[in-house]
Protein backbone atom coordinates (compact mmCIF):
# COMPACT_ATOMS: atom_id res chain seq x y z
CA UNK A 1 0.00 0.00 0.00
CA UNK A 2 3.16 2.42 -0.10
CA UNK A 3 1.94 5.47 -2.24
CA UNK A 4 -1.92 4.18 -2.40
CA UNK A 5 -2.53 5.43 0.88
CA UNK A 6 -1.50 8.18 3.24
CA UNK A 7 -0.07 7.15 6.77
CA UNK A 8 -2.09 7.01 9.63
CA UNK A 9 -5.89 6.19 9.87
CA UNK A 10 -6.11 5.68 6.13
CA UNK A 11 -3.34 3.36 5.29
CA UNK A 12 -4.84 0.88 8.50
CA UNK A 13 -8.00 1.62 7.08
CA UNK A 14 -6.30 0.73 3.75
CA UNK A 15 -4.94 -2.94 5.37
CA UNK A 16 -7.75 -3.86 7.15
CA UNK A 17 -9.89 -4.16 3.97
CA UNK A 18 -7.55 -6.01 1.92
CA UNK A 19 -6.88 -8.22 4.91
CA UNK A 20 -10.51 -8.33 4.74
CA UNK A 21 -10.67 -9.16 1.16
CA UNK A 22 -8.97 -12.47 1.72
CA UNK A 23 -11.02 -13.78 4.39
CA UNK A 24 -8.66 -12.82 7.36
CA UNK A 25 -10.90 -11.56 9.82
CA UNK A 26 -11.24 -9.86 12.29
CA UNK A 27 -8.66 -7.98 10.28
CA UNK A 28 -6.68 -6.13 13.34
CA UNK A 29 -6.25 -9.80 15.01
CA UNK A 30 -4.31 -9.99 11.73
CA UNK A 31 -2.72 -6.80 10.84
CA UNK A 32 0.14 -6.77 13.55
CA UNK A 33 0.97 -10.16 13.30
CA UNK A 34 4.64 -11.63 11.81
CA UNK A 35 4.77 -14.29 9.52
CA UNK A 36 6.00 -17.07 11.59
CA UNK A 37 3.03 -16.53 13.51
CA UNK A 38 0.63 -17.50 10.93
CA UNK A 39 -0.44 -20.74 9.52
CA UNK A 40 0.47 -21.86 5.99
CA UNK A 41 -2.56 -20.71 4.62
CA UNK A 42 -2.94 -17.76 6.09
CA UNK A 43 0.40 -17.02 4.83
CA UNK A 44 -0.60 -17.40 1.18
CA UNK A 45 -4.06 -15.55 1.75
CA UNK A 46 -1.60 -12.06 3.31
CA UNK A 47 0.40 -13.11 -0.55
CA UNK A 48 -2.69 -12.97 -2.83
CA UNK A 49 -3.62 -9.30 -0.07
CA UNK A 50 -0.21 -7.75 -0.99
CA UNK A 51 -0.49 -8.62 -5.04
CA UNK A 52 -4.67 -7.10 -4.61
CA UNK A 53 -2.51 -3.63 -2.83
CA UNK A 54 -2.32 -2.52 -6.26
CA UNK A 55 -5.58 -3.15 -7.71
CA UNK A 56 -4.62 -5.41 -10.29
CA UNK A 57 -6.75 -6.49 -13.20
CA UNK A 58 -4.81 -9.35 -13.89
CA UNK A 59 -3.34 -11.58 -10.89
CA UNK A 60 -0.63 -14.33 -11.58
CA UNK A 61 -0.95 -16.60 -9.22
CA UNK A 62 1.83 -19.48 -9.72
CA UNK A 63 1.37 -22.48 -7.75
CA UNK A 64 -0.41 -20.67 -5.23
CA UNK A 65 -1.73 -23.78 -3.56
CA UNK A 66 0.73 -26.49 -4.00
CA UNK A 67 3.13 -25.98 -0.50
CA UNK A 68 -0.19 -26.30 1.27
CA UNK A 69 -1.63 -29.05 3.34
CA UNK A 70 -4.54 -30.97 1.07
CA UNK A 71 -7.30 -29.85 3.94
CA UNK A 72 -6.53 -26.18 3.57
CA UNK A 73 -6.01 -25.84 -0.60
CA UNK A 74 -10.01 -25.65 -1.40
CA UNK A 75 -10.15 -22.62 1.30
CA UNK A 76 -7.35 -21.09 -1.15
CA UNK A 77 -9.03 -22.10 -4.58
CA UNK A 78 -12.18 -20.96 -3.78
CA UNK A 79 -10.98 -17.44 -2.15
CA UNK A 80 -9.34 -17.18 -5.80
CA UNK A 81 -12.42 -18.08 -7.47
CA UNK A 82 -14.69 -15.60 -5.28
CA UNK A 83 -12.17 -12.64 -5.81
CA UNK A 84 -12.84 -13.19 -9.83
CA UNK A 85 -16.02 -13.72 -9.93
CA UNK A 86 -17.10 -10.45 -7.10
CA UNK A 87 -14.29 -8.07 -8.62
CA UNK A 88 -14.02 -9.12 -11.90
CA UNK A 89 -10.35 -10.52 -11.40
CA UNK A 90 -8.82 -12.19 -14.29
CA UNK A 91 -6.11 -15.31 -13.27
CA UNK A 92 -3.30 -16.66 -14.72
CA UNK A 93 -3.37 -20.05 -12.68
CA UNK A 94 -0.14 -22.05 -13.01
CA UNK A 95 0.23 -25.47 -11.52
CA UNK A 96 1.17 -28.97 -12.46
CA UNK A 97 -1.76 -30.07 -10.73
CA UNK A 98 -4.64 -31.20 -13.94
CA UNK A 99 -7.11 -31.30 -10.97
CA UNK A 100 -7.38 -28.07 -9.23
CA UNK A 101 -6.97 -26.22 -12.89
CA UNK A 102 -10.32 -27.77 -13.82
CA UNK A 103 -12.28 -26.54 -10.57
CA UNK A 104 -10.63 -22.88 -10.97
CA UNK A 105 -10.52 -22.23 -14.65
CA UNK A 106 -13.29 -21.36 -17.59
CA UNK A 107 -10.34 -22.19 -20.08
CA UNK A 108 -7.13 -24.95 -19.53
CA UNK A 109 -3.65 -24.05 -21.48
CA UNK A 110 -1.62 -27.32 -20.94
CA UNK A 111 2.07 -26.44 -21.72
CA UNK A 112 5.42 -29.17 -22.87
CA UNK A 113 8.86 -27.75 -22.82
CA UNK A 114 7.84 -23.95 -23.31
CA UNK A 115 4.99 -24.53 -26.12
CA UNK A 116 1.43 -24.69 -26.00
CA UNK A 117 0.26 -28.15 -26.73
CA UNK A 118 -3.30 -28.34 -26.18
CA UNK A 119 -5.70 -25.40 -24.89
CA UNK A 120 -9.77 -25.39 -24.61
CA UNK A 121 -12.56 -24.90 -21.84
CA UNK A 122 -11.55 -26.36 -18.56
CA UNK A 123 -14.49 -29.57 -19.46
CA UNK A 124 -13.63 -30.32 -22.55
CA UNK A 125 -10.09 -30.46 -22.34
CA UNK A 126 -10.37 -33.14 -18.94
CA UNK A 127 -13.29 -35.04 -19.99
CA UNK A 128 -11.54 -35.63 -23.89
CA UNK A 129 -8.05 -34.52 -23.87
CA UNK A 130 -6.86 -34.53 -27.37
CA UNK A 131 -2.99 -34.53 -27.25
CA UNK A 132 -1.07 -37.40 -25.31
CA UNK A 133 0.85 -35.37 -23.05
CA UNK A 134 -2.75 -34.22 -22.01
CA UNK A 135 -3.80 -37.44 -21.38
CA UNK A 136 -0.80 -38.97 -19.56
CA UNK A 137 -1.30 -35.75 -17.32
CA UNK A 138 -4.66 -36.94 -16.65
CA UNK A 139 -4.26 -40.63 -16.29
CA UNK A 140 -1.56 -39.70 -13.39
CA UNK A 141 -4.16 -37.67 -11.31
CA UNK A 142 -5.63 -39.30 -8.50
CA UNK A 143 -8.91 -40.39 -9.31
CA UNK A 144 -11.29 -42.54 -6.73
CA UNK A 145 -13.48 -43.21 -9.14
CA UNK A 146 -11.25 -45.19 -12.13
CA UNK A 147 -12.24 -48.85 -11.32
CA UNK A 148 -8.23 -49.91 -12.82
CA UNK A 149 -5.12 -48.19 -12.31
CA UNK A 150 -3.87 -46.20 -15.82
CA UNK A 151 -1.17 -47.93 -17.85
CA UNK A 152 1.39 -45.34 -18.33
CA UNK A 153 3.21 -45.55 -21.86
CA UNK A 154 5.60 -42.12 -22.04
CA UNK A 155 8.60 -42.31 -20.54
CA UNK A 156 11.98 -40.13 -20.25
CA UNK A 157 12.33 -36.77 -19.00
CA UNK A 158 12.14 -33.02 -20.31
CA UNK A 159 13.85 -31.99 -23.23
CA UNK A 160 16.94 -29.48 -22.81
CA UNK A 161 15.15 -26.38 -24.17
CA UNK A 162 18.75 -25.15 -25.85
CA UNK A 163 18.76 -27.69 -27.96
CA UNK A 164 14.99 -29.21 -28.04
CA UNK A 165 14.11 -32.02 -30.30
CA UNK A 166 13.41 -31.34 -34.04
CA UNK A 167 9.57 -31.37 -34.73
CA UNK A 168 7.34 -32.51 -31.89
CA UNK A 169 9.26 -31.54 -28.91
CA UNK A 170 6.82 -34.25 -27.27
CA UNK A 171 8.25 -37.00 -29.63
CA UNK A 172 11.02 -38.49 -27.50
CA UNK A 173 8.21 -39.77 -25.09
CA UNK A 174 4.97 -39.74 -26.62
CA UNK A 175 3.23 -43.87 -27.08
CA UNK A 176 2.36 -42.80 -30.72
CA UNK A 177 5.33 -40.82 -31.95
CA UNK A 178 5.33 -40.99 -35.83
CA UNK A 179 8.46 -40.06 -38.47
CA UNK A 180 6.17 -36.74 -39.01
CA UNK A 181 6.82 -35.74 -35.25
CA UNK A 182 10.43 -35.71 -36.10
CA UNK A 183 10.23 -33.59 -38.84
CA UNK A 184 7.90 -31.20 -37.79
CA UNK A 185 6.34 -29.12 -35.25
CA UNK A 186 2.33 -29.74 -35.86
CA UNK A 187 0.44 -27.10 -35.92
CA UNK A 188 -2.69 -26.19 -33.91
CA UNK A 189 -5.85 -28.46 -35.28
CA UNK A 190 -9.43 -27.79 -33.58
CA UNK A 191 -10.86 -30.54 -31.85
CA UNK A 192 -14.22 -29.63 -31.00
CA UNK A 193 -15.51 -26.31 -30.35
CA UNK A 194 -12.77 -23.84 -28.92
CA UNK A 195 -10.73 -26.70 -28.15
CA UNK A 196 -7.38 -27.20 -29.99
CA UNK A 197 -4.41 -29.64 -29.56
CA UNK A 198 -1.11 -29.76 -31.49
CA UNK A 199 -0.61 -32.97 -32.96
CA UNK A 200 -0.02 -35.10 -35.87
CA UNK A 201 -2.40 -37.58 -34.43
CA UNK A 202 -5.10 -35.23 -35.94
CA UNK A 203 -3.80 -34.30 -39.36
CA UNK A 204 -5.90 -36.60 -42.11
CA UNK A 205 -3.90 -35.78 -45.20
CA UNK A 206 -0.75 -38.23 -43.84
CA UNK A 207 0.89 -40.81 -46.00
CA UNK A 208 1.95 -44.08 -45.08
CA UNK A 209 5.76 -42.96 -44.66
CA UNK A 210 4.82 -40.02 -41.93
CA UNK A 211 2.19 -42.38 -40.43
CA UNK A 212 5.35 -44.94 -40.11
CA UNK A 213 5.66 -45.33 -36.41
CA UNK A 214 8.93 -44.55 -34.44
CA UNK A 215 10.69 -47.50 -32.79
CA UNK A 216 11.28 -47.43 -29.49
CA UNK A 217 15.12 -46.63 -29.28
CA UNK A 218 13.63 -43.30 -30.62
CA UNK A 219 10.46 -42.82 -28.07
CA UNK A 220 12.65 -43.34 -24.92
CA UNK A 221 11.35 -46.77 -24.03
CA UNK A 222 13.58 -49.27 -24.04
CA UNK A 223 14.03 -50.90 -20.97
CA UNK A 224 17.36 -48.89 -19.03
CA UNK A 225 15.63 -45.63 -20.39
CA UNK A 226 12.37 -46.68 -18.76
CA UNK A 227 11.32 -43.88 -16.02
CA UNK A 228 8.10 -42.69 -14.14
CA UNK A 229 8.54 -39.24 -14.95
CA UNK A 230 4.57 -38.81 -16.19
CA UNK A 231 3.73 -40.22 -12.32
CA UNK A 232 5.37 -37.63 -10.32
CA UNK A 233 3.25 -34.73 -8.68
CA UNK A 234 6.13 -32.25 -8.60
CA UNK A 235 6.40 -30.12 -11.55
CA UNK A 236 9.38 -30.71 -13.61
CA UNK A 237 11.24 -27.69 -15.32
CA UNK A 238 9.45 -26.89 -18.66
CA UNK A 239 6.48 -28.76 -17.73
CA UNK A 240 3.31 -26.50 -17.07
CA UNK A 241 -0.80 -26.79 -17.16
Amino acid sequence: VHRLAASGTELDQAVAGLLERVALLPAAQFAGKYPHELSGGQRQRVAIARALAVQPRILLADEPVSMLDVSIRLGVLNLLADLRERDRLAILYVTHDIASARYLADTIAVMYAGQIVESGPASSLTDQPAHPYTQLLLSAAPDPERAQAPVLRGSGAPPNLVTPPAGCRFHPRCPHAMQICTDAAPAMTEVAAGHVSACWLHAGDLDPAQRRPLSRQHTGELGSERTTAPERSAREPGEET
